[in-house]
């Protein structure tokens, strides 16, 4: 399964997204461009096994702009790539670590090699992801992270 599938999957798939459910990291991009459906926000809090307020907390979404979206039934472009962005590195540390409870550990505990912070509290910024990545690259090599 490729990394924009395993994204889509977690973002609620076809059902989440709409009969034209990306196929390709292009399409997720046209998408996030229009912004995401608010089901798709739903289904990651879901299959990631977060709580609203920290669903809240990694998107930097207050609680009302939550409440608005809910009414909205679409994210904004910006929220939508923040929401991608930590649906890639649930799926990427799924595919490193060999499954799921494994992977959302991972993402929650802190990390020295990321300055002993949490994986998931760097995904608010392009730095912040890469460096996670960097650091999942590095496990999947045999790398001591």
């Amino acid at each position: 399964m490729s990394e924009t599938e395993r994204v889509v999957a977690i973002l609620g798939g076809g059902q989440a997204l709409g009969r034209s459910a990306p196929k390709t990291e292009f399409d997720l991009i046209a998408l996030v461009r229009k912004g995401m459906p608010y089901r798709a926000l739903a289904n990651a809090k879901a299959a990631l096994d977060v709580s609203s307020e920290d669903l809240s907390h990694f998107l930097r979404l207050k609680k009302r702009t939550l409440a608005r979206r809910r009414g909205e039934q679409r994210l904004s472009p910006d929220e939508s790539e923040r929401l991608v962005r930590l649906a890639r590195v649930a799926a990427r540390a799924e595919e490193v670590l060999g499954d799921r409870a494994a992977s959302l550990r991972w993402i929650r505990k802190p990390n020295r090699a990321l300055g002993s912070v949490a994986p998931l509290e760097l995904l608010d910024t392009d730095l912040g992801l890469d460096a996670v990545m960097n650091v999942l690259g590095r496990i999947e090599q045999g790398v001591f992270s």
